[in-house]
């Protein structure tokens, strides 16, 4: 006789003990504002967790932070703060950190006018990447560890525009150096590591002439953001760069007055989340007024001298 088909309801398995449950320690400590993720891996390993009254120092361990009892320096979490994003101008002139040794102004103190939403100013925020000091333009602030992290993996080739302002003209053979990808120091300028130099050729780069003349304006695309990397690549052609104004990241453009920030709207942060997972995005084809070079200011020339021919008459000579 035929076997009748197995009609009896499958058995469910028994869950997994091996199985590891809950978010790491430090995705949970991010989430909720402690500090970045990579701060937060550094505040476990110091020991300075604790999980249900255990102190945790390994980065492996996870947790559930609707059931278990987490707390930093004795202080309960309080759950996941709410995720802000926002685009800040940052100017020249100003530190990408939240405090400075040299007590240098931070693009913390550009972040200090009031913000809205349910927690207002007591989200805490913090820079994705980096703008050195001299330079100025578009910078990501947010409490979204997650997101910041995956922004800035090289990986996820999230591509940032810039223009630059060179001295003197490069030849067209070392902008093509540059198109290609160009050798350059590893890590911080002059920075030697065990007696000898550390280098790395750089990614390719989509770059333009945008304006000429004497010291002229270049806009750079760049899939990757090593320490001063523009400036170490133009320093290697032989030409000191001069101004540096970030004006993309991913499909962003930046289109407020320097100084200045505003609350990125959810298609913005729907475009990021995409470029972060290394799906193309494309930004407007028109440039904000901020992300465009502005227009040269004319030497106005002196105006000519006017003589004032005199209203007195001549004397007469005695005869």
């Amino acid at each position: 006789m035929p076997k009748s088909p197995n009609t009896s309801t499958p058995k469910i398995k028994p869950e997994d003990p091996a199985v590891p449950k809950g978010d790491r320690l430090q995705k949970i400590l991010a989430q909720a504002g402690i500090a970045s993720r990579r701060k937060a891996e550094e505040i476990i390993l110091e020991g300075r967790v604790q999980v249900n009254g255990t102190t945790v120092t390994e980065l492996g361990t996870r947790a559930d932070a609707t059931r278990d009892h987490i707390r930093v320096d004795g202080k309960l979490l309080k759950g996941p703060e709410e995720q802000r994003y926002y685009m800040l101008n940052k100017p020249r002139g100003y530190v990408t950190t939240l405090t400075d040794p040299q007590k240098r102004p931070t693009v913390m103190d550009l972040m200090s006018a009031p913000k809205s939403g349910p927690h207002g100013d007591n989200v805490r925020l913090y820079p994705v990447g980096r703008l050195d000091y001299l330079s100025e333009g578009l910078l990501l602030m947010t409490n979204d560890g997650e997101l910041a992290n995956s922004l800035s993996k090289a990986a996820a080739g999230v591509e940032k525009t810039y223009l630059v302002k060179v001295s003197g003209v490069p030849p067209d053979s070392a902008i093509d150096q540059i198109r290609r990808g160009i050798m350059i120091d590893r890590g911080r300028l002059d920075e030697v590591r065990a007696g000898r130099r550390d280098r790395i050729i750089t990614a390719p780069a989509q770059i333009e002439l945008v304006r000429g003349g004497d010291n002229p304006w270049y806009q750079l695309t760049l899939t990757e953001g090593r320490n001063r990397q523009l400036r170490k690549m133009f320093e290697e052609i032989g030409h000191h760069v001069e101004k540096i104004r970030r004006i993309g990241y991913g499909a962003l453009r930046l289109d407020i007055p320097p100084g200045e920030f505003r609350e990125l709207k959810p298609g913005e942060v729907m475009a990021l989340s995409r470029a972060a997972s290394g799906k193309k995005v494309v930004p407007k084809q028109k440039l904000p007024e901020f992300a465009q070079l502005k227009a040269p200011v004319k030497k106005r020339s002196a105006p000519p001298r006017r003589t004032f021919a005199s209203n007195s008459k001549p004397s007469r000579r005695p005869s």
